[in-house]
């Protein structure tokens, strides 16, 4: 427990992390900011490396900003829609995520399948934490299981989020980001500013029209909170995307795990805390994020219909409706079973665990040595 405990805080942490180091990966030459004020903006150039960790990791970083600024760039230029340009880059970014998001869900699946098993550790070794550990760590190897793995396909769309943050605040909203398209000295990607006029640069405005004419006609680099609940501000595409996370944290759950599975307690604070983040920064964070996010999100809900089906999405309220029951995923998630021979096979854990034929060998081994004294005793 204390594992997990520290495993999801220094995961939000190092969130925390890449995010500061996101948008340190692009600055401006005279080392200015890109937010909105009454200064010029600086160009937008590829940081440089620098004598502290903070600028040599943030050069580092530099490449994966490029790769998705040029994308969207490039997409931009084909729709002409900066909205559209999101959606397809979106799109474009969870194809190429379908095998990892995909081994992140097997393996979960099979950690949840493996919950009767871990119970009766825990029965068996009742008291003896140390033993209790040691043996789920042998059934989860002779598995070939991460029982860490559960926790990362709810994290992995915000290691993809932070650098397209860093895309839309920053790419969208400086007047001549032309400096990011150039890789090896070769502009990979053609732009053509808005706030030329006549030849002339305006450095007050932005050089990439960020407004989506099908969503009212919102800015998709600054934010979007026409709603005020106690002084804060509420972004329906916040509240949209907030209600998304919830159905594909739900679909992760176990729906036959026990309450008191500290497994699924987790799961479930997560459940609360990641939509939570998502309503809070609603008015912070630039809409163009919540256009991606929504799409990820939907696109990780289909994946995970079909391989892992409605997981522990109903009962709602108490409410199941009838084509949720007795639901098979279009690619059901099969246990591999080790056999006495060493080879996995793909199918319903019906051979004995290692673990499983020692503790029976041990408990035969103790009735042959009762039977033996019980028949000395006898022939005496």
């Amino acid at each position: 427990m204390m594992l997990r405990g520290r495993s999801r805080t220094l995961a939000l942490l190092g969130l925390a992390v890449l995010l500061a180091l996101a948008a340190g990966a692009c600055v401006g030459a005279g080392g200015g900011t890109t937010l909105a004020t009454q200064t010029p903006h600086p160009p937008l150039v590829p940081a440089s490396p620098g004598a502290d960790p903070f600028s040599l990791l943030a050069w580092l970083f530099t490449p994966v900003f490029q790769g998705l600024f040029i994308g969207l760039v490039l997409l931009d230029n084909i729709t002409g829609d900066i909205g559209v340009a999101i959606l397809l880059l979106t799109l474009i970014i969870r194809v190429l995520l379908i095998s990892p998001y995909r081994r992140q869900l097997v393996s979960q699946k099979r950690t949840q399948l493996l919950q009767p098993e871990v119970a009766e550790i825990q029965r068996r070794y009742k008291g003896d934490r140390a033993r209790i550990a040691q043996a789920q760590q042998e059934l989860y190897k002779s598995r070939g299981v991460s029982p860490l793995a559960g926790c990362l396909p709810s994290l992995l769309q915000f290691v993809v989020l932070i650098p397209m943050y860093t895309v839309i605040s920053n790419g969208l909203t400086n007047p001549d980001p032309s400096g990011m398209l150039t890789v090896f000295g070769v502009q990979v990607a053609q732009l053509d500013c808005v706030n030329i006029v006549n030849g002339v640069r305006d450095n007050m405005k932005p050089c990439i029209e960020s407004v989506v004419p099908w969503l009212g006609g919102l800015n998709a680099s600054t934010p979007w909170a026409p709603i005020a609940i106690l002084g804060v501000g509420l972004s329906p595409l916040a509240l949209v995307s907030s209600l998304l996370q919830v159905v594909q944290t739900r679909m992760t759950l176990n729906p036959n795990a026990s309450k008191d599975d500290p497994a699924a307690r987790a799961q479930s604070q997560t459940m609360v805390f990641l939509p939570l983040i998502s309503l809070l920064y609603g008015g912070i964070l630039p809409a163009g994020l919540f256009i991606y996010w929504i799409a990820s999100t939907i696109f990780s809900i289909i994946q995970q219909y079909l391989i892992i089906g409605f997981g522990g999405l109903f009962p709602i309220f108490g409410w199941r409706p009838a084509f949720a029951e007795n639901h098979a995923p279009r690619f059901p998630v099969a246990m591999p079973v080790v056999t006495p021979a060493g080879d996995e096979v793909v199918g319903v854990q019906e051979a004995r665990t290692d673990l499983d034929r020692a503790a029976s060998a041990a408990a035969t081994i103790r009735s042959a040595k009762k039977r033996d004294r019980h028949g000395r005793r006898g022939g005496q």
